[in-house]
């Protein structure tokens, strides 16, 4: 697209630079974090597989496969997910979700040596005073297991990211004693989670430069910070991009961004904000869609009509003045122009079409356009007919009643 044609306030002038100054990795919480959301279903395996697939081809980083300590089912997908990475050599890499129990870690070094690959634990436990509060726990009991949990899957040769649940709203004092423990017992990663979705960008910035600040002075820049927001405040995605400006090396998300309560930041959205910031290089994230109807389908959790990129009607019209814009940019040939006219999203980058209806706000336009794409050749009086029928309706016709008009007037194809 010609930048002489959209001016870009986004980027007149920024916090800081445009450009991500170092590599950043994305992490996906669908089979873990997103299966906690209570009004979904737990996906049969080969489903699963076809979600961990489709998450490798649009390039996310890494994956959570499950707990594998919650069950018998539990253990059995997790290491088949596993194995289906090891076999087929997918560039994704597995994680598993733990308390700093024994009890859950044990089962995550039994599919690291069944499958045959490292796997990332990802042990948690409550920092924030209110957790401890209500859990009657002290800052040494939970220094204590965290050292053992962690000490623990290091021994067994795993890779370990320690994460403190709640950490938006634990103390700067307590964070220091807890990171420090977990760094010393071997933990190559933080996870600094927004577990209640109560941080807004002001205080990812003071966390994420906290984090790293500590990071620096104890000599272990090479640890690597993460970000695992929630959405309860509707600025998921907004903190994760943030993260990432800020320092966090990875962000974490999920499809649709299910969840607990209102669920995790989306990760479908980051991917989509990051693609149109130029951040995410030749990633091809054309098959984000169809990633997105599989988690649907799977989880039974329904896509609203108006998500943005996936929704039904994130790139259809049924107005007028739109559809005339978004025509006249085709008939010149221009599809790029005519994905952007009237769209902040090019709809192409993400594997979508620019959609036009006709309703009670279409003009002949709209009908016109509509004929064509299916076949039909035009006609002043289909057109008028059709336009007629659309202004007495309440909606925009389906292709049912349009085709119903067309029968009537004897339409040709």
């Amino acid at each position: 697209m010609d930048t002489q044609l959209i001016y870009d306030w986004n980027f007149a002038e920024r916090r800081q630079p445009v450009v991500l100054k170092k590599r950043f990795e994305l992490h996906d919480e669908t089979l873990r974090d997103g299966l906690q959301n209570p009004s979904v279903v737990d996906p049969s395996i080969d489903e699963k597989l076809e979600i961990l697939h489709l998450l490798d081809q649009v390039g996310v980083d890494t994956v959570d496969v499950g707990l594998p300590g919650a069950g018998p089912r539990a253990f059995e997908d997790v290491l088949r997910l596993c194995r289906e990475i090891a076999d087929c050599k997918l560039a994704i890499r597995p994680t598993c979700a733990g308390r700093t129990h024994l009890a859950d870690i044990e089962p995550m070094a039994k599919v690291a040596q069944k499958a045959g690959i490292p796997i990332e634990v990802m042990t948690f436990i409550g920092s924030s005073p209110i957790r401890a509060l209500a859990e009657d726990w002290s800052v040494e009991l939970i220094r204590k297991r965290s050292v053992e949990a962690i000490s623990f899957a290091v021994k067994e040769g795993l890779p370990v990211n320690y994460v403190t649940e709640d950490t938006t709203r634990s103390k700067p004092e307590v964070l220091h004693t807890l990171f420090h423990a977990a760094i010393e017992s071997g933990a190559t990663r933080l996870t600094l989670c927004d577990t209640v979705g109560h941080v807004t960008p002001d205080g990812v910035r003071n966390l994420v430069q906290f984090t790293r600040s500590l990071l620096s002075a104890w000599g272990a820049p090479q640890v690597g910070i993460d970000w695992h927001g929630h959405n309860d405040r509707g600025l998921g995605v907004t903190n994760s991009i943030y993260a990432l400006e800020y320092g966090a090396d990875r962000v974490h998300g999920a499809i649709l961004g299910v969840g607990e309560r209102v669920g995790n930041a989306s990760l479908d959205q980051i991917l989509v904000n990051l693609k149109l910031i130029g951040e995410l290089g030749d990633r091809d994230v054309t098959k984000l869609g169809e990633l997105c109807d599989k988690v649907s389908k799977a989880l039974h959790f329904p896509i609203p009509i108006n998500y943005p990129v996936v929704g039904e009607d994130a790139f259809r019209t049924g107005t007028g003045v739109h559809a005339a814009a978004i025509i006249k940019a085709l008939e010149k040939g221009d599809q790029d122009l005519a994905d952007r006219v009237y769209s902040g999203v090019p709809a192409w980058m993400f594997g979508r079409e620019q959609e036009i209806g006709i309703g009670p706000m279409s003009g002949a336009s709209n009908v016109n356009f509509w004929l064509k794409k299916r076949g039909f050749t035009p006609s002043e009086g289909l057109v008028k007919a059709i336009l007629a029928r659309a202004k007495e309706s309440n909606h925009l016709l389906t292709d049912a009643e349009v085709r119903e008009v067309i029968t009537k007037v004897g339409g040709a194809s």
